[in-house]
């Protein structure tokens, strides 16, 4: 089975797509997103193809990734429709004739690599994706005269917890030692929310920016190396949890679900050069106990293990990181999933398929 023949993946779709949103905002519209096969993008793009199926909403898709096929693939498409395009495009690259020919009304840049692995191993890669990758999206959308570009930024933009707040406001700023291999991540975000206020001012281009909590979801890829998805990838497998720490570490975790609903929001209504934390407190948990969730859930234990070198290179120096979503709510959002309900939801998808 695919993920898209899944009745369970196919509810959440649709629960997504039948929510009360302006939707008739993009309904005519080209949507251009980088990262289209990633947990996030895929899932977005799920909605957007229902909506013009069940909806008519005519909303244009164009999907930016390094492989044609693999996009098609994901979609459950064997070419370019009407409303789909797949275009071979790696955003670090100077843009091709192909996408240059294009136009988009929305650009949404949610390309970039996501989990501890490929910040240890690919850390050039990593801070390039959210700089030049970044600034390639941005002029793309400024010359195409864009009416919105959304940059999906992160958690990890507040550093480390001082110690002086329970969760982190749109407005605080963690410490982060930069001279590290690990800080390419959350540096370079910094740095993008930066270059959009920049395109803000010089090109007066509207942007919005969406701070993306941990997400986790039954669309994530089989190559993530987040502790939450290895964890997950043991539960789907009915093997023992192995915990690489003492499990201590307390953060904010979103179903994709409601991060694409969250999403939506900054997309449909946030202000101009604004950012919104995506998050919910029923799905704050600190990794021992989101162990513990899962093997409780398929009968299996949790194992305690150091990591190795590599891996440790890759991890998240925080100890907690919980956001305070108060001003998206303030736009009318709220999750739909708690923790334990949006695990179970995903291993009982990814058990199902091929």
């Amino acid at each position: 089975m695919t993920l898209l023949e899944n009745n369970l993946y196919q509810e959440d779709i649709k629960r997504v797509g039948a929510l009360d949103l302006s939707w008739d905002k993009l309904s005519g519209k080209t949507v251009l997103l980088s990262g289209a096969t990633g947990l996030v993008g895929s899932f977005l793009i799920d909605v957007l193809n229902y909506r013009n199926k069940e909806f008519g909403s005519n909303t244009k898709i164009i999907a930016l990734g390094r492989n044609k096929q693999r996009i098609y693939d994901r979609f459950g498409l064997s070419g370019d429709t009407e409303l789909f395009k797949a275009i071979v495009q790696d955003v670090n690259d100077d843009l091709s004739e192909e996408l240059l020919s294009e136009t988009a009304d929305f650009v949404l840049h949610l390309a970039s690599n996501t989990h501890p692995l490929q910040y240890s191993t690919d850390p050039i890669g990593t801070i390039i994706t959210n700089i030049i990758g970044l600034r390639n999206m941005l002029d793309f959308a400024a010359d195409k005269k864009a009416e919105r570009f959304v940059f999906a930024s992160s958690v990890e933009i507040y550093g480390e917890n001082k110690g002086d707040t329970e969760r982190f406001e749109e407005g605080y700023l963690g410490y982060i030692d930069c001279n590290t291999l690990r800080a390419g991540y959350p540096e370079s975000k910094r740095a993008g929310e930066a270059l959009c206020q920049a395109y803000m001012k010089q090109k007066e281009l509207d942007v919005v920016i969406p701070r993306l909590s941990r997400t986790y979801g039954p669309s994530m890829l089989k190559t993530d190396t987040k502790a939450i998805s290895q964890f997950i990838k043991k539960g789907v497998d009915k093997e023992d949890i192995i915990l690489k720490s003492e499990g201590n570490q307390l953060y904010s975790y979103s179903y994709v679900a409601d991060a694409v609903t969250g999403l939506l929001y900054c997309l449909l209504y946030g202000e101009n050069g604004e950012a919104y934390n995506i998050a919910d407190p029923d799905s704050d948990i600190t990794l021992k106990d989101m162990a513990n969730v899962i093997a409780d859930y398929v009968g299996t234990k949790v194992i305690f293990e150091l990591p190795d070198a590599t891996e440790a290179a890759g991890y998240s120096k925080a100890t907690k990181a919980m956001l305070d979503s108060a001003k998206l709510k303030n736009l009318g959002w709220k999750a739909e999933y708690d923790m334990k309900k949006g695990l179970t939801r995903t291993i009982d998808v990814l058990r199902t398929l091929n």
